[in-house]
């Protein structure tokens, strides 16, 4: 009967509620989906719009477009985004913070759970069995998400040729921030030319080759652990982060694997595992990878750490939102941002498949999971149970 009402109710009418019942439905709706929304940020997406927009009513059509299309123009992950635009359009500043806050929530705590049993249970015969079948179910799902993303993203000979270079000079070691932005603005800057009558190109020829000089990553020694600098180092990541969750990937592993000698490409890939098999958002691997570095301590700071960006960038940009949609310049920028993140993505899946394809067996799963993905869409989630059944039967035979 509720639900019958909620239905019947247009937008205008829905925001004659108390602040107070608004709020309360804020919290209700994304608690529902922090503990039910599995299947990645697309998903999450289309579950919001099914409740926000089509049985709740709360917003039209188009401006639940106009949110997700700002939720593209600033970093961090996009899902967690949705959630607190939405909360902060239905309840104001109660419900960003309720509506953000609610839909990470359970899936921290759920991740929080199995790294507990990961740090006590890890090094038991069984669980490297199951992380064996694991591993190369999640190299498939990041090459899918590769695949989806690439052929919306990629549109011209010239955004390709980017996403190349940005692969290649990765691999060369230039430091991944450095090419996310850059990669953005040499888009930007090519494809608004023709509205540049006065551009010093010697000096723009410039700029990119002194700036390499501080993107190179340097081989430093095993930097000593600390909790502010686990804290700031994913500050540092949610302010930074454009693209889909799989490109959080590239930043952990540059920082926890390569710079601070913090994680093994192993204890990455079981991370991200972790993060996958629990609904909600890819980033709460962050919650995983603080508990293993600082059990309960380094879990609240990574969370806290990587998703408080989030908070203010919607804060930010929500007003902005009529202004953005329309602006060719922030367009071009973003499409180049994208690209690039799918770069980054790209490279370091590969870095990770020679980590967790190690035999035959393991390349199959992969395959068979990847095939499955692509042409029956099956759900992420039962793949990976499947992938962990496989790797406890291994062990059994």
């Amino acid at each position: 009967m509720i639900l019958e009402t909620e239905q019947s109710l247009s937008p205008e009418e829905s925001f004659n509620k108390p602040p107070s019942q608004r709020v309360l439905e804020v919290i209700g709706l994304f608690l529902k989906l922090g503990f039910t929304a599995f299947g990645g940020p697309a998903a999450h997406v289309g579950l919001m719009h099914e409740e926000v927009v089509r049985r709740r009513r709360w917003i039209t059509d188009q401006h639940f477009l106009d949110l997700l299309g700002a939720t593209n123009l600033i970093p961090g992950p996009n899902s967690t985004e949705m959630a607190i635009h939405i909360g902060f359009t239905r309840a104001g500043w109660a419900g960003l913070l309720a509506g953000g806050f609610c839909f990470v929530l359970p899936a921290s705590l759920m991740v929080l759970g199995l790294a507990w049993l990961y740090v006590h249970y890890g090094s038991m015969p069984q669980v490297e069995w199951l992380l064996y079948g694991i591993k190369p179910v999640m190299i498939a799902i990041i090459g899918q998400a590769l695949w989806n993303l690439g052929k919306k993203a990629v549109r011209s000979t010239a955004l390709a040729l980017l996403g190349i270079a940005v692969m290649t000079l990765y691999f060369l070691g230039v430091n991944e921030i450095g090419l996310l932005f850059g990669g953005g603005i040499v888009y930007m800057v090519y494809s608004n030319l023709k509205r540049l009558h006065k551009v010093n190109f010697s000096v723009l020829s410039i700029l990119p080759l002194g700036g390499l000089s501080g993107l190179m990553s340097l081989a430093n020694p095993i930097v000593p652990f600390s909790l502010p600098l686990l804290f700031f180092t994913f500050l540092k990541i949610g302010s930074i982060l454009y693209g889909s969750g799989y490109v959080l990937l590239a930043f952990l592993r540059t920082d926890f694997v390569v710079r601070f000698g913090w994680l093994t490409d192993q204890q990455l890939i079981d991370a991200v595992a972790i993060g996958q098999i629990t609904p909600g958002p890819l980033f709460t691997t962050a919650t995983f990878i603080g508990y293993l570095l600082a059990g309960i301590p380094g879990a609240i700071l990574g969370t806290l750490g990587i998703f408080l960006p989030s908070f203010i960038f919607v804060v930010l940009s929500n007003p902005l939102i009529p202004r953005i949609r329309n602006s060719v310049w922030v367009s071009s920028l973003l499409d180049g941002v994208n690209v690039t993140s799918l770069g980054l993505m790209a490279a370091v899946t590969y870095q990770l498949g020679q980590a967790s394809l190690i035999d035959l067996p393991t390349l199959l799963i992969a395959l068979i999971s990847l095939a499955l993905l692509i042409r029956f869409r099956i759900n992420s989630t039962w793949l990976i149970v499947g992938g962990a059944l496989i790797g406890l039967l291994s062990r059994a035979i």
